[in-house]
């Protein structure tokens, strides 16, 4: 009887975890993007307003994170190297913690070729979340939240790029 009712508990677990309200993250799909400033490359600062009219995706890790190791290199060749020359697309990766001295060398071990910069005091994140990476936020060209996740799964990874591959074809056609 002990058994069974440990089993049943067993089972139960996934369900209570997955009913579960998730409180660390701030924003939600339809509100507008925080506003913040960032450096996209050593001393030359910009806002993310100044990207408003593309389709921005921003991803929030740090090198440290075995998923988010796992994330950018298929980042890098499923979405980064099939847009980075789209001009209605921007992609930013803000290290959480971490500065140029230790994203630079980071960026060309692993061969990556997309913007990956520096969050030192988790100003940006703090406008996302208070906890857990990786992040991946997508913004339209109005300056709205269209899709969030948090950690890596596969499926959950192709769905976010079919949705980018998705809008950007359809600003292609709309010009």
């Amino acid at each position: 009887m002990k058994f069974i009712k440990w089993a049943l508990l067993f089972l139960a677990l996934p369900f209570a975890a997955a009913s579960q309200e998730d409180t660390s993250t701030l924003t939600k799909i339809g509100d507008q993007v925080p506003q913040f400033t960032f450096e996209l490359e050593k001393g030359k600062t910009v806002n993310i307003a100044d990207y408003k009219g593309k389709l921005i995706l921003i991803n929030l890790f740090a090198t440290w994170c075995p998923p988010c190791n796992t994330e950018l290199p298929l980042v890098q060749k499923q979405i980064w190297e099939k847009h980075q020359s789209n001009s209605n697309f921007a992609f930013f990766v803000f290290g959480r913690e971490e500065g140029w001295e230790k994203l630079d060398p980071f960026k060309i071990q692993k061969g990556f070729t997309f913007p990956i910069l520096p969050d030192l005091n988790r100003g940006i994140f703090s406008k996302f979340a208070t906890q857990s990476i990786p992040r991946n936020i997508i913004v339209d060209e109005s300056g709205k939240i269209i899709y969030q996740s948090i950690g890596f799964m596969a499926e959950e990874f192709a769905a976010m790029v079919k949705l980018i591959d998705t809008h950007l074809e359809k600003s292609q056609k709309a010009k």
